[in-house]
């Protein structure tokens, strides 16, 4: 792969690329219409590759944020083509690297030394590139580390690359640009934690460390000397990637085996730790034959408050038919429902929210649960595409539910598709109801 010796950093330059890129899309379109005019029949998947390919190509340049974005968005096979998932999902482990020169200077910068005067050896070439950094293998008196490095004026251009896409959220989820805040300040808040490598190194060591117990998950050692404000060094974990993994065809024993070990991992984190690694897609992961799983990135990490976890973990637990008084309850402490709302209203997103918890929660239902079944996946998306075309939703402007919510339902979702591709039935019983009655 091509590497990348310049990074957009100034707000002109990342806000002149969203344009050119924007004048490509619009081009694509031009073509496709202009093709459809002498064939209705024609297709739009051309329009959708290319479109994919030029956004892709694009966000690739720019790194941090906005690449991030296109990641988060991989994680669901259902929220766009094929074409965009497909190319999007490059971003968690296959983005263009960064130049050598550029390394060293990083490293000459926050370590005072280049790569090869701390270790033996180090890669010239990035074994893996995604939205925030880069990683390469080092050896060092004969043992191999894991080196990340932050690409430049990635923590710089938060903030500016979210003003910019903040209009188009603005215009898509038809949110009042108030209540928008609190979702953005939550992303911008994680985003800038993920540039963090210091925060990161610290968070890594004691979730590892208190996660050490569980069975089938592994942890690399992290080394503080070795490390910095945008360098994070750490032991060179054995494995593969999903995609690699899985054409291996694993068997269902091991597959399964995997899947428990990653809703354990979870569900301690969520209800004993209530801290959560809350970027749960491929590339954080390196799989093992047998059965094992590497955790390697702690870069986002949600802290759970009590406020939003006694509500929302009662919500999942809760029995709809028989309980209504305390449904509506926990709907109005979510945010769910709000007192401004008519009476039409009030029943239709009391409706929204029990059909999308009940989803939500499914699997906690079972004391067994085949996350292989395509058809729960499937539902999934098809309630999800009934509800932006519901004109009555599109047009409430008031923001539905806590801030502290998007990243635990990124994060179950997340696991969930995770779950999904490995084809794993996995004992769903949780913690919650432990934790709920303490």
């Amino acid at each position: 792969m091509k590497e990348q010796i310049k990074i957009p950093s100034s707000k002109i330059e990342r806000a002149g690329k969203f344009i050119t890129t924007g004048a490509k899309v619009g081009g694509n379109y031009v073509k496709y219409y202009s093709k459809k005019m002498f064939d209705s029949q024609w297709d739009r998947k051309e329009l959708d590759q290319d479109n994919a390919e030029d956004i892709y190509d694009s966000l690739s340049q720019l790194k941090g944020s906005a690449l991030k974005m296109a990641q988060m968005m991989s994680m669901d096979k259902n929220i766009m083509p094929a074409p965009y998932q497909h190319k999007f999902m490059l971003a968690q482990y296959s983005a263009p690297p960064l130049s050598l020169p550029l390394v060293v200077k990083t490293f000459k910068k926050y370590l005072g030394k280049s790569p090869n005067e701390i270790f033996d050896t180090f890669s010239a070439n990035a074994v893996n590139a995604a939205s925030i950094g880069q990683v390469h293998q080092a050896v060092k008196d004969g043992k191999k580390f894991a080196v990340k490095i932050q690409y430049p004026g990635v923590a710089n251009s938060v903030s500016s690359d979210l003003k910019m896409v903040r209009p188009f959220a603005t215009r898509m989820f038809n949110i009042n640009s108030r209540d928008l805040d609190k979702y953005f300040n939550e992303i911008e808040s994680k985003l800038l934690e993920e540039t963090d490598y210091s925060l990161e190194l610290q968070r890594s060591t004691a979730i590892s460390e208190a996660c050490s117990q569980l069975e089938g998950v592994h942890f690399p050692v992290y080394y503080p000397e070795y490390s910095a404000a945008h360098i994070l060094t750490m032991d060179w974990m054995p494995g593969k990637h999903m995609k690699e993994f899985l054409a291996g065809n694993p068997s269902q024993e091991v597959r399964n085996k995997i899947g428990q070990a990653l809703w354990n991992f979870y569900d301690f984190q969520i209800h004993t730790l209530k801290e959560v690694h809350a970027d749960p897609h491929p590339g954080n992961f390196l799989f093992r034959d047998d059965g094992t799983v590497g955790v390697i990135d702690f870069g986002c990490v949600k802290k759970i408050p009590d406020s939003f976890y006694k509500p929302y973990f009662s919500l999942l637990q809760i029995d709809f038919e028989n309980r209504e008084e305390e449904l509506m309850q926990l709907f109005y402490e979510l945010e769910f429902i709000s007192a401004s709302d008519s009476e039409k209203e009030k029943e239709l997103f009391k409706k929204v929210f029990k059909q999308m918890i009940g989803l939500l929660g499914r699997p906690f239902q079972y004391p067994e649960f085949d996350f292989g079944d395509d058809t729960y996946f499937r539902e999934i998306y098809e309630i999800g595409e009934k509800l932006s075309q519901s004109k009555e939703i599109r047009q409430s402007k008031i923001a539905r539910g806590p801030s502290d919510g998007l990243y635990i339902n990124r994060t179950y979702y997340g696991l969930y598709n995770l779950l999904n591709e490995l084809k794993a039935v996995v004992k769903t019983g949780s913690a919650a109801t432990v934790a709920l009655s303490a």
